[in-house]
């Protein structure tokens, strides 16, 4: 089973956050049945996809932040030349960020190496299991394992202009929640044979939650989060300035910098049961959330971006009687489910046209899409979220 991380189950019930157009699938880099199996990895520079384990290995590099030495990685650009150059996803609706409090602006010293205005506190946290309790909701709340400064954002511009999703994974403070393993880079690896490509510091391993995109499982790393409640259940790194990206309820990509992301708070639950999903059942340790994103990595499409706006919904009380409960899949699934009344937000966020009117949390969630699974169901791989 996947380790559950104390702060991550504590936070859950208040994660729900109550009070308070689909994308091309980019194609198989090279070489991706040695890397990826039988999955489809939307960035060249994937070392290793171990969907089953749900880990990724992919470069690091080294930087300088006000923790010293800072190790990162880097998964999007808003240039789809230097997207192709790095082997990393394209997100064009990354540059709708720029100039707003959501990007930090970085320099190079005389060796290269990107200078960071902000960083990461990696504070050493209680990792313990929790028991959950009789309703799945475990009482009190534990801070996040990591807190970025007030500087810190994952999103940075390069003198180009180019703006690069490059989160912290390891400083002298310590490391990244979803951190595995680190070691050298394999022997002549490049992540694009392109000239000019970055050269690595090294391979990183990290862990993996398992979603949806529209009705395809898919696959994707849980980084950075805006809101404490957020930060502390995916296990992911505290960076408030992500909350100041345009665009919240909007997937226009002309001024939005985000793309909805769907987490369901209470649907079906229980190991093995084929229409398992939502938060409750995380907390439970029965597997993934199976969260629903709206948009894919893909070349020539501009719509999808690491930077997920928040959507929560409920099933209601009489929708849970009635027996409508099931797995969602889609944005489509969810608007007909929402327009039937079977589900309610949890947000009091402007309503989101793109989702049938759909509210936003107004949190934010940094989580790099980096692969399509073949398409089977991830309930019927074995149980997502367990090893």
């Amino acid at each position: 089973m996947k380790p559950v991380n104390l702060r991550w189950v504590l936070a859950a019930a208040v994660a729900s956050l109550a009070t308070g157009v689909v994308a091309a699938p980019a194609m198989a880099a090279s070489g991706s049945s040695d890397r990826c199996g039988d999955s489809n990895c939307t960035m060249e520079q994937t070392i290793q996809l171990d969907a089953p384990r749900e880990e990724l290995t992919l470069p690091f590099y080294t930087g300088v932040s006000p923790q010293g030495v800072t190790d990162y990685v880097v998964t999007e650009s808003s240039n789809k030349e230097d997207a192709e150059r790095r082997g990393v996803n394209y997100a064009a609706k990354l540059r709708n960020a720029r100039g707003t409090r959501a990007v930090q602006r970085v320099t190079f010293d005389a060796n290269g190496a990107i200078v960071f205005p902000g960083g990461v506190d990696f504070n050493p946290a209680p990792t313990d299991p929790l028991r959950p309790g009789p309703d799945g909701m475990p009482p009190g709340i534990l801070p996040p394992g990591a807190r970025g400064d007030a500087n810190y954002s994952p999103l940075v511009e390069l003198p180009n202009g180019i703006i690069l999703n490059a989160s912290h994974v390891r400083n002298t403070t310590g490391f990244h929640d979803s951190y595995v393993r680190q070691g050298a880079v394999p022997p002549g690896f490049r992540p694009s044979d392109r000239p000019g490509a970055p050269r690595p510091a090294g391979e990183i391993t990290m862990s993996l939650f398992l979603g949806f995109w529209n009705t395809n499982p898919e696959i994707y790393l849980h980084l950075d989060a805006s809101s404490p409640e957020v930060a502390m259940v995916e296990g992911s790194t505290l960076a408030d300035n992500l909350d100041f990206a345009p665009g919240q309820s909007s997937n226009d990509p002309e001024f939005s910098a985000r793309s909805a992301i769907i987490p369901i708070e209470n649907g079906e639950e229980a190991r093995g049961n084929p229409e398992r999903q939502g938060l409750n059942s995380f907390v439970q340790q029965q597997g993934d959330p199976l969260n629903i994103t709206q948009t894919f990595p893909g070349r020539q499409d501009e719509r999808y971006s690491n930077v997920w706006d928040i959507h929560q919904v409920r099933w209601t009380e009489a929708a849970i009687a009635a027996g409508e409960r099931r797995r969602l899949k889609s944005p489509s699934d969810l608007i007909n489910e929402f327009r039937d009344g079977n589900i309610v937000s949890t947000g009091t966020g402007p309503p989101n046209p793109s989702l049938g009117g759909i509210r936003s949390n107004g949190a934010i969630s940094n989580c790099p899409v980096v692969a399509q699974l073949p398409g089977v169901d991830p309930g019927e791989r074995g149980e997502p979220g367990t090893r």
